[in-house]
């Protein structure tokens, strides 16, 4: 089925857009005196700061599922390739590669190449790969930019009534990287990109054992409901998703049975099932039965159901729990080789195990990528944006969140485990709890993550092992 891509009438593209009129006196300033055009902010890629934008094409690509739409400029903003469709296919990136020759040859000015597409989750990942290895845009030093969609969003409304429709949205994408405002890095290479489908996929299955579990809870606290929802001292397990919770959720039906069981007996099944791990198991029996005793009762006929359904769910997360081992030793096979001395700062660090250490590594790729601290802080989203106007500063800012989330989860639950064995840590994170009243834990979590980002970033950028004291 044919794609029609709607155009703005001529001449559109040079109304209202504020960057337009910096560009044209830099462009002349340019090519008087003959220098590099710097236009990328402070922390931004080095490759694009040196970039000649005047011999530069600069190729803007709106992925879709099924279908790509292909635009290119050159600094005066002159098409050279004119919103063309093509499919989302190994062929289709053979057609864009052919398309950008093409428009390489109407201008032999054009020196170098620009490639940016918004990054859609994974359906972009095969034209960006195969264009970044295209040996025919290789002695154009071809650079492949996947840019938040944020940010191109942000610029489009720049201009003035611009209609939305995936041409458009591909002009959009090539005019952000001609008036230089890329501050990322480029592509990243294949062996990172493989790491992080093992982090991430890990991520999911984390997500999903979570998921799980809420969905259970949900069905445990109408088949026994104090079990559910009692605390730490009065809760008869410590881990109520454990081996010896699951027999005493699985193999009685009904309260019923637990509160006319004996005492003994319950103990001996304490026993077996927990392999003697339970410190004090009558205490722990005389616990499950007061719970039972104080549940609510229902009708017979819902605790077979019930029954099964919580069975279900265990089994569901031991499997998840299984894939999450295979996951963690797959991950330590494919770190190896990626940055030896990167991987083994972050392992310095007491509570950054193999796991924590690879995730993070897996989504900063480097950390030259990075001007400062504040930088990596950005990318992974751990920032608050000042709420000020005019005599009102706010003090209840949210954290952004906009930045990388499999940084960002990486980064907190590392700092989560810092806590427990670095003193600095656990005193800074018990400062931070008693500051506030609300959202305690998560806020001293997400602010001790911040200052585990700094501490990090020095470590990575000096090459220094981690020393206590020291950050």
């Amino acid at each position: 089925m044919p794609h029609h891509c709607h155009q703005p009438p001529a001449g559109y593209f040079w109304q209202g857009n504020a960057d337009n009129a910096r560009l044209r006196v830099i462009c002349r300033f340019g090519i008087s005196h003959g220098v590099f055009l710097t236009l990328t902010k402070k922390g931004g890629d080095e490759t694009m700061k040196k970039t000649d934008y005047l011999s530069t094409l600069f190729v803007g690509i709106d992925i879709g599922s099924k279908i790509n739409v292909v635009s290119a400029l050159n600094f005066s903003q002159e098409f050279l390739i004119r919103m063309v469709p093509v499919k989302n296919a190994k062929g289709g990136a053979e057609l864009i590669e052919q398309l950008i020759c093409d428009a390489l040859g109407k201008d032999p000015e054009l020196k170098r190449i620009i490639v940016a597409l918004e990054s859609t989750g994974y359906y972009g990942f095969h034209t960006a790969n195969y264009l970044s290895t295209s040996e025919k845009l290789l002695p154009f030093g071809v650079k492949v930019y996947c840019l938040n969609p944020k940010s191109v969003k942000n610029y489009k409304e720049s201009y003035v009534d611009l209609p939305k429709n995936d041409g458009i949205d591909s002009f959009v994408i090539a005019d952000f990287a001609r008036c230089g405002r890329i501050t990322i890095k480029p592509w990243k290479g294949a062996q990172y990109l493989a790491l992080q489908r093992l982090t991430r996929h890990r991520l999911h299955i984390t997500e999903c054992i979570a998921r799980e579990k809420v969905y259970m809870l949900n069905n445990i606290f109408l088949k026994f409901s104090e079990f559910a929802f009692l605390q730490k001292d009065e809760h008869p397990f410590s881990n109520k998703y454990g081996a010896t919770a699951e027999a005493v959720l699985t193999e009685f039906t009904t309260t019923e049975e637990i509160v006319n069981s004996s005492v003994e007996d319950l103990v001996d099944m304490i026993t077996a099932r927990s392999r003697g791990r339970i410190a004090n198991p009558v205490n722990t029996a005389e616990l499950l039965q007061k719970a039972a005793r104080d549940s609510y009762r229902l009708d017979k006929c819902m605790y077979e159901p019930l029954t099964t359904s919580i069975a279900c769910s265990f089994n569901c997360i031991r499997a998840f729990e299984k894939e999450l081992k295979a996951l963690d030793v797959a991950i330590g096979e494919a770190v190896k080789g990626l940055n030896p001395t990167e991987y083994q700062i972050l392992l310095s660090v007491p509570g950054i195990g193999k796991v924590y250490g690879a995730g993070i590594l897996a989504e900063i790729g480097s950390i030259k990528y990075y001007k400062n601290h504040n930088s990596l802080a950005k990318y992974s989203g751990i920032y608050w944006n000042q709420n000020q106007s005019g005599d009102f500063d706010g003090e209840d800012t949210s954290m952004s969140k906009a930045g990388n989330r499999y940084l960002r989860y990486y980064l907190i639950e590392a700092a989560g485990s810092v806590i427990q064995h670095c003193p600095e840590y656990a005193v800074y994170y018990e400062k931070k709890y008693a500051e506030v009243l609300r959202h305690q834990h998560k806020r001293a979590l997400a602010l001790t993550s911040r200052k585990l980002i700094r501490m990090l970033f020095g470590l990575l950028d000096k090459s220094q092992l981690y020393s206590p004291g020291k950050e």
